[in-house]
């Protein structure tokens, strides 16, 4: 049968970048992993291996680490918009840049109380431990004219210990669970944020403090909705994040539930007060939703893996 070339794109995947910038002898630490993907005239290098209009995914790589030199790396966001602006403007053939960027954070060693006096400070200026809190994603969209950023983070596990319940729910003759009014929430977030801006005329965003108040009103909704549902504390947490934060008009949330269950501890004589879990890593609930600024319509995908 005939067949025709339908969408693609190509490029490098996953460069991993670690930009020093020495200020001093205090150092701040940007580490990366950055995916390219190119996409526009690319039917005859399908139909017949002609590679007259590929830029060689070798030389995206290459630009990646030059970017970090010739501009730095101010966050995510401004990153991947240089390198999205420049592929699309300097080479004719490609005509939209996907630029997915995973960010590692790192922070600071505590100085112990006898090496302070020789480096008078709390902390060492140049030794950092790996945050474990989770990775910051984003991913930058350019066709030439308008822009689409889409931002956020993963493996961001919280819990709270109480302020919770689950009852109400229906019941059929193969319902075990049993009701709860006092449970212990927690779950690995995985989110997504659509930024407002589309192009270069308008008012960028600053891209770090965004991020770092998106978290903070993300953890204040979670920690302060007595819950009655997942659903409800991730409905509570996107409304936060649209409600202030005026650049950002779409979030999207992935909210496993990280189940713990109460131990039975009457065989040994003993009365479990809400004190022992037993935490089950799986199956596991899986809650997900969008939650939108009125009058807009949705853009992130429903699966985040492939964002």
């Amino acid at each position: 049968m005939p067949t025709i070339l339908g969408q693609n794109q190509y490029g490098k995947a996953e460069n991993r970048v670690v930009k020093i910038t020495r200020d001093g002898a205090t150092h701040h630490i940007k580490d990366l992993n950055v995916s390219v993907a190119l996409s526009g005239d690319m039917d005859e290098v399908h139909y017949s291996g002609s590679n007259a209009n590929v830029l060689p995914t070798d030389t995206t790589k290459n630009t990646v680490y030059a970017f970090a030199k010739e501009y730095g790396i101010e966050s995510a966001e401004q990153f991947g918009i240089h390198l999205a602006r420049h592929f699309v403007t300097s080479q004719e053939p490609i005509k939209t840049a996907r630029i997915r960027i995973e960010e590692y954070q790192w922070e600071r060693i505590a100085a112990s109380d006898a090496n302070s006096r020789f480096i008078g400070a709390d902390e060492v200026k140049h030794s950092f431990v790996r945050k474990g809190q989770e990775t910051r994603v984003t991913q930058i969209t350019y066709d030439g004219e308008k822009w689409e950023v889409i931002s956020g983070l993963k493996d961001l596990v919280v819990m709270n210990s109480t302020n919770s319940e689950f009852w109400g729910y229906v019941k059929d003759k193969y319902t075990t669970l049993p009701e709860a009014y006092d449970r212990i929430l927690a779950t690995q977030v995985s989110g997504r944020w659509r930024f407002n801006w589309t192009d270069d005329e308008q008012r960028m965003p600053n891209w770090e403090k965004s991020y770092e108040q998106v978290k903070k009103h993300m953890l204040q909704a979670f920690a302060e909705t007595y819950s009655l549902s997942l659903q409800q504390t991730l409905y509570q947490m996107g409304s936060r994040i649209i409600n202030n934060r005026s650049e950002i008009d779409e979030v999207r949330f992935s909210l496993p539930n990280k189940h713990h269950f109460l131990v039975d501890l009457e065989p040994f004589g003993l009365k479990n007060d809400n004190e022992v879990y037993y935490a089950a890593d799986r199956p596991y609930g899986l809650i997900e939703a969008t939650i939108l600024r009125d009058g807009v319509e949705p853009r992130i995908p429903v699966d985040l893996t492939n964002l």
